[in-house]
């Protein structure tokens, strides 16, 4: 026994490293705070774009101990100044939210008390705050309250959630599944046709809508197509529209393609993961009209909250459609069942293990109120026709003006084939890297895209940006020879 003692005395010994002193921890509390705030206060001066490698050989992980401060700073050479920084403003490239500071500390308070968000029984403050959240979320898009809810890591999840709910109230299954129509918009997210075929619906028919000249789905097409497929004996079961497409920013009539939705008993999904919180501002609240009409509905506050990334969220309107596949019971688990005063995260989700994730919105919101959020989502407003304005005084062509804070660019060359010419002219903005851009194609032209959003992207940013595109628009025309 005396044998048996000693060694489980020198193994607490070497365990306990595990779990730091108080003034252990101290010392590493002021190393990250350190870090924290340098990275915060130079954000502005860094680069938004660095393309590199990192040095693989730094984050190999042995058996060799390192400091904390030496492992911040191999943190700081090869991942925080490699690749695209998604905290900076001046990551104008794809839908960033910027990662407000309060989040991070909910996420470092969720972490230390390692809160299970997945079954009321097991934290009942951490569930309920889910739940609220998603109470919140409800009452701006005017979903009923019996409606049931999830915070997912992202827009993905979200909306896998959704159409496997929208696949089991239509039992889209079996010999059903090849005569069964989906419409959705060219522009609609990559992530719908991933989570189809994640779910068993690959060989589902997709129809593709057209779209008019605002890049916005064409609703009398969209009537004519489904009258046609029931016509053949197809069966269509599900619309998806979008509330701010990636590419472009729109946002389809959402009350028009509810009808059409509800008269033909289709499922009627709505992807606002980028768009959907604009809704609270007062002047975009008629675009958002026919959102509550939706049976299911993606936002992400990872976009549209400005938190850091991981929270994305839906809401459907079918409790039993949304059980049907995610509702599991098990022997080990049977305390739990008897706690139904709120809806347990994991009965609504793939996920069983569930972080945490609800602090991080709850707690911004708390601590700041709704109105720095809604005037942040004007501010972002206002910018991107400032932008727009500023680009056009030096010569350059954009999109239609925007519903949101998505639009985009050219160049045009007489000279030179515009999509070669503009091609090298964002080879020259990325080499660059000093405000990041990304690209897309409309209608096969190939244009620069901007989407504002960062909650530190400000009017400076802006004149940064264009500073950069005269800087590079220069070279680009040298690289031709067409000065």
């Amino acid at each position: 026994m005396n044998n048996l003692i000693n060694q489980i005395e020198a193994l607490q010994q070497i365990s306990q490293q595990l779990n730091p002193s108080f003034k252990e921890r101290e010392k590493l509390n002021q190393q990250v705070r350190e870090f924290a705030n340098n990275f915060i206060e130079n954000l502005e001066n860094y680069p938004a774009y660095v393309e590199g490698n990192p040095d693989f050989n730094k984050l190999t992980i042995n058996s060799i101990k390192k400091d904390l401060a030496e492992i911040l700073a191999i943190y700081n050479s090869e991942v925080v100044s490699k690749g695209i920084k998604p905290a900076s403003g001046k990551h104008l490239g794809y839908v960033p939210g910027g990662g407000i500071y309060t989040a991070a500390l909910a996420d470092f308070l969720a972490s230390v008390t390692n809160e299970y968000a997945g079954m009321y029984y097991a934290s009942p403050g951490a569930v309920a705050i889910e739940n609220e959240t998603l109470n919140w979320m409800k009452s701006i898009f005017g979903f009923p309250k019996d409606a049931v809810g999830n915070l997912t890591s992202g827009g993905s999840i979200a909306n896998l959630i959704a159409l496997t709910a929208a696949r089991d109230k239509h039992k889209i299954k079996n010999e059903k599944i090849p005569k069964s129509v989906l419409y959705l918009s060219p522009q609609a997210h990559h992530c719908i046709h991933k989570a189809l075929r994640i779910i068993g619906l690959e060989d589902l028919k997709i129809s593709i809508l057209e779209l008019d000249e605002l890049s916005k789905i064409d609703t009398s097409k969209l009537t004519d197509k489904i009258e046609e497929d029931i016509a053949n004996g197809l069966n269509p079961f599900m619309v998806i529209a979008t509330a701010g497409t990636t590419d472009t920013g729109a946002i389809d009539p959402l009350s028009a393609i509810g009808k059409i939705a509800k008269e033909n008993n289709l499922w009627y999904h709505i992807d606002g993961a980028y768009g959907g919180f604009f809704m609270l501002v007062e002047s975009k609240k008629q675009l958002f009209k026919g959102i509550e009409l939706a049976d299911s509905l993606v936002v992400d506050p990872h976009k549209g909250l400005f938190l850091p990334y991981g929270i994305g969220a839906v809401l459907i309107k079918d409790k039993e459609a949304v059980f049907h596949s995610h509702h599991y019971t098990a022997d080990y688990m049977q305390d739990a069942i008897s706690a139904d005063l709120q809806i347990n995260p994991s009965d609504v989700s793939p996920e069983l293990t569930k972080h945490f994730r609800g602090l991080r919105m709850w707690l911004p919101l708390q601590i700041h109120g709704l109105k720095p959020f809604i005037a942040s989502f004007e501010e972002k407003i206002l910018l991107t026709e400032y932008f727009r304005n500023k680009l056009t005084e030096i010569g350059f062509k954009v999109g239609p003006q925007p519903d949101l804070t998505i639009s985009y660019f050219w160049y045009p060359s007489a000279k030179i084939d515009e999509n070669t010419f503009n091609k090298k002219l964002v080879e020259f903005i990325h080499e660059n890297g000093d405000v990041f851009f990304s690209t897309t194609k409309i209608n096969g032209k190939f244009v620069i895209r901007m989407a504002i959003l960062s909650i530190r992207t400000k009017k400076a940013t802006i004149d940064t940006a264009i500073e950069m595109i005269q800087k590079c628009l220069t070279q680009t025309k040298e690289a031709f020879s067409i000065l």
